[in-house]
């Protein structure tokens, strides 16, 4: 099956430019269509959608202005076609273009062009459309997928708060905490909450980025521009235009490269490798990191004035041993999500198992609470998971019996103290009754009160 050429409308009253268009662009493998006039262009947009519109600027009403072309613009941004449009004119001035940009021009070329310019632009232009499209249907799919926030403990309350206040700002933000506390999920939920919900939200874990291909991946390269640059690339600034750029494990970054991007969030302006055309970047930056910042600044591995523009606001989102009220919620929820992805159906959490869940010191935080129980789905041979089935130990990994004690409630601590003197007394129940100043008979019933094996 033969594939469809890319079909340009051109709006343009000059016939010889027109005519000149066409013969560059059908020898590009382009299909054009001819319009002398936006009035004209309407009705054959009533009939077609073109892959992108280049549309001239000056008509009838004066040869300098621009504002028929604007009011072009403002009717395509009216009727929500979704088409990228590239402006042109012989009477080009910053001010117009600026104007256009707003008015969702996505690129702005000066007549006469240069034939090979125009092509490039063109196809620039229908690729970033293209890979738009398909992020909004893989950030759509995303936001079906993506497990509910979910939460009751007071740190979690105010966090939220203090996020819902400020989601819809365009200040940049710091989101600091563990590994594993759903700093990327917190992330999604600003962008979906800011005025750029509609955008793309695109995320890159900075961590795995080689500092080689540091600026290829951030700002984009043009074919050639390194040996294997085989042909051009848009990078994640251009990619998030209008949007969010989430920026995962932001410490990582090269000392090296971290000038290259403070260039960026101070001016707004890059150029894509290879180009000395300079770019203008709109984007919303959300950042995100398990780092110590004045320890990797005092070190001098990382610059003060980057993360001054990185945490315009800076949030610290706790770990799940000190919101241990969203445990036993969070675990029915993932309990839910596997068992639905694994057929199972009618599984329940025991009481033994949840206070277990509860106790457990969680050095993974929400990452490792939702690995523990898909485990325990998987593995499980009935529908009630006991505190067996979780494979937990509360063994503390720092040996010291009365660390993070005080994170826990009452009975989660005393069930704490418990299965610790027990591991330590190899299972002895007598010498693990003395150890916490109990009689046998009080262990056993403590034993029985959480469902432990007697």
């Amino acid at each position: 099956m033969a594939q469809t050429q890319p079909r340009i409308l051109i709006i343009e009253d000059n016939r010889e430019i027109r005519i000149s268009a066409k013969f560059v662009l059908e020898d590009a493998g382009f299909e054009l269509i001819e319009a002398d006039s936006p009035a004209t262009a309407k009705k054959i947009l009533a009939q077609h959608k073109p892959d992108l519109i280049l549309l001239d600027m000056n008509f009838g009403l004066d040869t300098t202005s621009g504002e028929e072309g604007l009011d072009c613009l403002r009717w395509l941004q009216q009727q929500g076609l979704d088409i990228p449009v590239v402006a042109m004119t012989a009477w080009s001035n910053t001010e117009l273009v600026v104007k256009a940009m707003q008015l969702g021009a996505g690129d702005f070329l000066e007549k006469p062009w240069n034939n090979q310019r125009l092509i490039q632009v063109l196809q620039q232009q229908m690729r970033l459309q293209q890979l738009n499209r398909k992020n909004r249907a893989l950030s759509q799919q995303l936001e079906k997928s993506l497990p509910q926030l979910i939460w009751q403990s007071d740190a979690m309350n105010r966090l939220m708060q203090e996020l819902e206040n400020v989601a819809a700002t365009d200040a940049n933000i710091l989101l600091t905490g563990e590994n594993g506390t759903g700093k990327s999920q917190l992330a999604h939920w600003i962008h979906l909450h800011s005025t750029r919900a509609d955008q793309s939200f695109i995320s890159v874990n900075m961590g795995a980025i080689p500092e080689t291909l540091f600026e290829s991946e951030m700002f984009g390269h043009k074919k050639g521009a390194f040996t294997d640059a085989r042909e051009q690339r848009i990078g994640r600034f251009e990619l998030a235009k209008s949007g969010s750029l989430f920026l995962d494990e932001i410490a990582t970054i090269p000392f090296t490269q971290q000038a290259k991007l403070l260039r960026v969030l101070e001016t707004g302006e890059f150029e894509m490798l290879g180009s000395s055309q300079t770019q203008q970047a709109n984007v919303r930056i959300v950042s995100a990191t398990n780092a110590d910042f004045s320890q990797l600044i005092t070190e001098g591995v990382f610059r003060q004035d980057l993360y001054y523009r990185l945490n315009t606001l800076e949030f610290r989102v706790p770990a799940l041993r000190e919101r241990r009220e969203d445990i036993s919620p969070l675990a029915q929820f993932f309990l839910h999500q596997h068992a639905q992805a694994y057929r199972k159906s009618d599984l329940k959490l025991s009481s033994d198992a949840i206070k277990l869940l509860e106790a457990y010191d969680w050095s993974g935080n929400i990452r490792e609470l939702s690995h523990v129980i898909e485990r325990a789905v998987l593995l499980g041979r009935n529908s009630m998971i006991n505190s067996d089935s979780l494979s937990l130990s509360l063994k503390n990994k720092t040996s010291s019996i009365d660390a993070n004690l005080s994170f826990m409630t009452l009975d989660a601590a005393e069930l704490h103290l418990i299965q610790q003197a027990l591991q330590a007394c190899d299972g002895n129940k007598q010498k693990a009754a003395d150890m916490l100043g109990i009689t046998k008979s009080s262990l056993y019933r403590r034993l029985e009160k959480y469902g432990l094996a007697l």
